[in-house]
């Protein structure tokens, strides 16, 4: 049976390496509007250059030395995965971050959180001698809409390489889903911004 192809929702966290769910934390990063990319839930992102500088507050809060990030690109190092943002008070049906505003992300930054990830629905499906290797992502359009990533899991990228940032775990256990482009795939960010990556098996 093919796989339900839905693009739009990028990383989704779903338990930790040890097998327990994942608990819900996060940390807040300030993505600054020095920053000209449109962010998304479910977009990996990186480090930004500075932490928030003094005097800017956004929506009421003091960013003064809070942490920055961005959207990253498909090699990217990857510092972790967007999951919300506080609310817009200006603006209380506005799900992303639009491109070139002041918005805090709420980030899964703990590189032990395991995710769930959507293959690519073009090129040569993953099988089961992928798992275990290193892949990117492919960097698609965001849903202004739902707020949602479209990043989803590149299959023609799968390398022994360390510096590739994401592990392929396994397939996501799920009677709707098999082998075959659209999969749900479960990954590990493995170059991280606290660890370095390691080579795929």
């Amino acid at each position: 049976m093919a796989n339900t192809v839905r693009t739009y929702g990028g990383l989704k966290p779903l338990e930790y390496m040890n097998g327990t769910p994942w608990n819900g934390k996060v940390r807040e990063y300030l993505i600054p509007s020095a920053e000209g990319t449109a962010t998304f839930i479910g977009d990996a992102v990186m480090p930004y250059t500075a932490g928030g500088t003094a005097g800017t507050i956004v929506n009421g809060r003091d960013c003064e030395g809070m942490p920055t990030c961005m959207q990253a690109a498909a090699g990217d190092i990857f510092l972790g995965v967007v999951v919300g943002f506080l609310p817009n008070q200006d603006n209380l049906t506005q799900k992303h971050r639009l491109a070139s505003t002041n918005r805090i992300a709420l980030v899964v930054d703990d590189f032990n959180v395991l995710f769930e990830i959507e293959e690519i629905n073009s090129g040569t499906a993953l099988t089961s001698t992928e798992v275990g290797l290193n892949a990117l992502v492919s960097v698609g359009a965001g849903n202004t809409t739902t707020g949602l990533s479209g990043m989803v899991l590149d299959n023609g990228s799968e390398v022994t390489t360390a510096a590739s940032p994401l592990r392929i775990i396994g397939l996501v256990k799920r009677p709707d889903n098999n082998y075959g482009l659209g999969a749900k795939w479960i990954v590990a960010i493995n170059d991280h911004s606290f660890r370095a990556g390691v080579a795929g098996v």
